[in-house]
């Protein structure tokens, strides 16, 4: 065990995280208040010799951070670790990765449940006092098929509660389906091994993929290589009864591709969560068609039941797992910090 580092705290405190941090060997831990959704400077007497930052964004003081060793963000995203120079200074950072798979892929089953029963248009109904019995209103899902996109945490917790469902699941991967290790994820969630799939996918099967689906669900990090990567092609690809899901980021999806596949009826409909524009102005077309329900990014986000727990359940282990000299959760690689 290496000695006991001083940690600074930057974030929303989780009064069981912080009591769980302080009851391990009298750890020193400083926290600072006031708003640490912002970056900002952060007092240089408190940061200069402390060992262990956990934080939203790292302080625009960060050189005054002389005797970092670890960095943990409380967001799954770590382009704010951009420019650090982490790997070369020696500074490990780590991820709040596997913090949202529970409310997203929630959000993806309620969005399934939605658009196969046209809740929508029964909400309407309901609202002009319309009595439609109609029999697409009494669909169920189980026996369909819906496809993954991406196999994450996100996608696994998605899988785990489609099978339970009665829903078939089937995946696109670039690299297959494999077990995960040393990634965060909530007890009793998600597919740690990779065995719920009953169907796998890689890209050059992509157009039989998309061709048998019920439900394409988007799980996919934004990235270069990822922009643009559900085209017209893709969306001509899925069977006319078929439903998008985008709960992961809005251009994954080409916007004109996805607007005429709409106005056309390439696809039956989509449940989008992500988006082009934050907030969406009110005269976009999306807003208008019928059988789209639009979210406001809030399938996961930082006002989450669970968020402050998760986030600090994460950095409390890797606090522990510093300490003992362990693999840490969610430790970025040297060529994702550079």
């Amino acid at each position: 065990m290496i000695g006991m580092p001083k940690i600074v705290i930057d974030s929303k405190v989780d009064p069981v995280g912080i009591e769980r941090l302080r009851a391990m060997s009298n750890v020193p831990v400083e926290c600072i208040t006031g708003n640490n959704e912002e970056q900002r400077a952060l007092p240089s007497e408190i940061i200069c010799d402390a060992e262990v930052l956990l934080c939203t964004f790292p302080p625009t003081n960060f050189d005054e951070m002389h005797r970092l060793k670890l960095i943990q963000v409380t967001s799954s995203g770590y382009q704010q670790l951009e420019g650090l120079n982490l790997v070369a200074k020696g500074i490990r950072a780590c991820n709040g990765l596997g913090e949202f798979d529970v409310p997203i892929a929630e959000w993806t089953i309620a969005m399934i449940v939605n658009l196969c029963r046209d809740l929508r248009t029964m909400i309407r109904n309901q609202e002009a006092g319309i009595w439609d019995r109609a029999a697409c209103h009494q669909s169920e899902v189980r026996g369909r098929i819906l496809g993954i996109w991406g196999y994450g945490g996100i996608g696994r917790e998605t899988a785990r509660l489609a099978k339970a469902m009665g829903l078939q699941v089937h995946v696109l991967t670039r690299q297959g389906v494999q077990s995960r290790q040393n990634i965060y994820c909530v007890p009793g969630t998600g597919d740690p091994d990779g065995e719920l799939p009953d169907r796998v996918f890689n890209l050059s099967e992509k157009d039989e993929f998309l061709a048998e689906l019920d439900f394409l669900t988007l799980s996919l990090p934004l990235t270069d290589a990822n922009q643009g990567i559900v085209t017209c092609h893709e969306l001509r690809q899925l069977p006319s009864h078929a439903y998008l899901l985008n709960p992961a980021r809005g251009p994954l999806v080409e916007e004109e591709a996805l607007l005429m596949a709409l106005r056309e009826k390439w696809i039956a409909g989509a449940a989008l969560d992500a988006h082009y524009h934050y907030p969406m102005p009110a005269d976009h077309p999306l807003w208008r068609f019928p059988n789209v329900i639009m979210t406001p990014h809030i399938s996961g986000s930082g006002a989450s039941t669970h968020f402050a727990a998760r986030v600090w359940d994460i950095f409390v282990q890797n606090v522990e797992r510093y300490l003992q000299g362990e693999t840490l959760l969610n430790e970025l690689r040297p060529a994702q910090l550079a």
